[in-house]
């Protein structure tokens, strides 16, 4: 068996990125990855093989071969949005 296990932070610094970027990725379905128990996100190296292929950029190429459906909607910023709902809800 040639497939090896990584938690999201070994991946990440295997891959050269954040954790958070790979975690965010698995979350929302654009990344491959598996899950254990209760919600452990684990990467095998197939998995980061193919997060590679998802995330490269070729030459004449117009950006992410990532669908359209795992875009952002908009480029509006969600930090803070239930703070925002609280404080118009508490006056």
């Amino acid at each position: 068996m040639d497939i090896e296990f990584f938690e999201p932070a070994e991946a990440a610094a295997l891959m050269r990125c954040t954790e958070s970027w790979l975690r965010d990725g698995a979350t929302s379905g654009r990344f491959p990855h598996a899950c254990w128990g209760k919600g452990k996100i684990i990467f095998t190296s197939e998995h980061i093989m193919e997060i590679a292929k998802l995330s490269e950029i070729l030459p004449g190429s117009t950006g992410s071969r990532l669908p359209m459906r795992h875009q952002p909607a908009s480029q509006e910023r969600l930090i803070g949005t239930r703070a925002k709902v609280r404080l118009a809800t508490a006056n």
